[in-house]
């Protein structure tokens, strides 16, 4: 075998740990931000919360980006936005690199207590569990034990909609032989627990749970009966909107039978939906959208990002000639604490320009609602801000915008385009809203079939297929027409 040498040139990307570490605090959510600034604050001494220090190094990249002339103050469209000279070129976040969800309902807590401590005065108003709050009413219906643990069993039935999944036989084989029941104890339970709140409860369909909750009506509700009489006769024509067949056999005039539907309709289908466990996930905007003196100013929430700085006391204590093991462990922690400074203002200052280049394209939207929205698409702004459509994919994915419209993800914005007749375009989410505003008014006794919607929008020069208008509708959860009809 004959040995050489040979010269060879070649490039390739390099992920430095610093720039790992600015892609990925790009693509943190807020919460998910504030939780990794605050490990970084556990283990690095030489970080610490910037209070009100002018001359301390921080990583405060609204008042530092937001306004050049004054470092305070929101950007406004018109200006242009600082450039990211101070960071390092090596701290490039942007990569080619692949990217690393209206009933009143009742509070009641998950307090694990005996039953026979049950009370409203253990209750507790952040939390709601339906299994509580039926175990509470029942402390007041029953006195034996056994009677307890047969309706503990049939409770532990139910599913989240408040329906029985199980029948008698099957909660008596639960209970064990050790329990001295019969089929027709746990029956009688079941009926009891029938008669709890919410209306409906422990239901084993649909027509037991409308009948539940129509015999507890008060019994000189308004066509109470002939509402009685179709769930229990009739409510397979009432499902297939078969009004004409319902006439007929009910012996009821239109007017009449609108009157029996809308007391149906009044029922609740899913009760023990009333009564759930409540898990609120609160959105903190991550930029502000204001219109002041008529020009539309975007800011980064401050609340959203902590300010960092170095701590001063921790590294004036750095000896430069100093090789000790504790010295160089100095020396690292405030080097790892200027990159993470340093990777937070990349990061803010890269989400503030994508901001402020969305809502440049997004104007109309933020003036006229969701039918302005026009056609945005990842490579638009990545083309206008020279950066590489992954990063705006991180920095647009679970970051939000306070708007007067509401608060959206910032991938609410972007949406695919369909061409119109004068040459434009318009975009999915304006065909979407449009779709909706015609459903909306169209007549209940006659619905828009997705043919006619797609005609009506042929004739405003928008052209979609009609299977196009059934994926939209689909999309937002709007029944076909044949479901949509109704009496009134």
């Amino acid at each position: 075998m004959k040995h050489s040498l040979q010269l060879k040139i070649s490039q390739s990307l390099t992920m430095t740990p610093q720039l790992q570490q600015a892609i990925r605090l790009l693509q943190l959510s807020s919460l998910e931000l504030h939780t990794e600034i605050q490990e970084a604050l556990d283990s690095n001494m030489m970080l610490e919360l910037a209070e009100d220090e002018p001359e301390a190094e921080t990583a405060n990249i609204e008042t530092a980006s937001a306004n050049p002339e004054t470092d305070a103050g929101p950007i406004e469209l018109n200006d242009t936005v600082a450039t990211n000279d101070s960071i390092p070129e090596d701290l490039p976040v942007d990569s080619a690199w692949e990217d690393i969800y209206d009933s009143n309902l009742y509070s009641y807590s998950k307090t694990q207590q005996p039953l026979e401590f049950y009370g409203l005065e253990n209750q507790n108003r952040s939390e709601t569990s339906l299994r509580d709050y039926l175990l509470w009413q029942s402390n007041f219906a029953v006195a034996s034990d056994t009677d307890r643990t047969i309706i503990m069993a049939i409770i532990d039935a139910l599913d989240d909609d408040g329906y029985l999944t199980s029948n008698p036989e099957d909660i008596l084989t639960a209970l064990g032989r050790d329990m001295d029941v019969e089929v027709d104890e746990i029956e009688a339970m079941i009926r009891l627990v029938q008669t709890l709140e919410p209306a409906g409860i422990a239901a084993r369909n649909l027509q037991e749970c409308l009948g539940l909750q129509l015999a507890q009506c008060n019994a000189a509700t308004p066509w109470l009966i002939e509402a009685t009489e179709l769930v229990n006769n009739h409510l397979p024509l009432l499902a297939a909107h078969d009004y004409n067949q319902l006439m007929r056999r009910m012996k009821l005039s239109q007017e009449q039978l609108s009157e029996v539907v809308a007391l149906i309709q009044s029922m609740n289908p899913r009760p023990g939906s009333q009564v759930q466990d409540i898990h609120i996930q609160y959105l903190t905007p991550d930029v502000f959208v204001r219109k002041i003196k008529g020009v539309w100013r975007v800011e980064l929430n401050a609340d959203s990002t902590p300010q960092l700085r170095i701590n001063s006391g921790y590294a004036g204590m750095i000896k430069r000639a100093d090789n000790s093991t504790d010295n160089n462990s100095m020396k690292t922690h405030l080097q790892e604490a200027r990159w993470f400074i340093k990777s937070l203002q990349s990061r803010n200052e890269t989400l503030l320009r994508v901001a402020t280049a969305i809502v440049e394209r997004q104007r109309a939207f933020l003036e006229y609602g969701d039918e302005a929205m026009k056609p945005l698409v990842l490579h638009d702004i990545a083309t206008v801000l020279d950066l590489h459509e992954s990063t705006i994919s991180r920095v647009t994915t679970r970051k939000y915008m306070h708007t007067p419209r509401g608060i959206y993800e910032l991938k609410y914005f972007f949406s695919s385009h369909v061409s119109t007749d004068l040459g434009g375009a318009c975009s999915s989410t304006a065909i979407r809203a449009l779709i909706k505003k015609l459903i909306g008014a169209e007549k209940p006794q006659k619905p828009l079939s997705d043919s006619k919607i797609a005609a009506l929008l042929a004739d405003q020069g928008i052209r979609v297929a009609r299977r196009t208008v059934a994926k939209y509708r689909e999309a937002m959860t709007i029944p076909p027409s044949n479901e949509r009809k109704r009496l009134i």
